[in-house]
């Protein structure tokens, strides 16, 4: 897992959903500081936060895992690759 790759991913879809990061640590009843240390690579989220960080930015598990939106179709042929 690249963390750089996830952090941008979330930046982005977070972005993209119109949330600052103290709205997105909020939802998700965490500090605005975790989002920021996700977002620039130096962590990554806690298995317990990952379904609702990935419900609240619209985008699956393996979206985030990969850091980017993927489809079923691609998800299959990569799992099997």
């Amino acid at each position: 897992m690249d963390q750089i790759r996830i952090g941008k991913f979330i930046a982005e879809s977070r972005r993209s959903k119109g949330l600052t990061q103290r709205q997105l640590a909020d939802a998700l009843a965490i500090s605005d500081k975790t989002v920021s240390k996700w977002e620039t690579g130096r962590g990554l989220p806690e298995v317990s936060l990952m379904l609702p960080l990935c419900g609240a930015l619209g985008i699956t598990v393996n979206d985030l895992l990969s850091g980017e939106r993927i489809s079923a179709d691609d998800y299959q042929k990569r799992a099997e690759g």
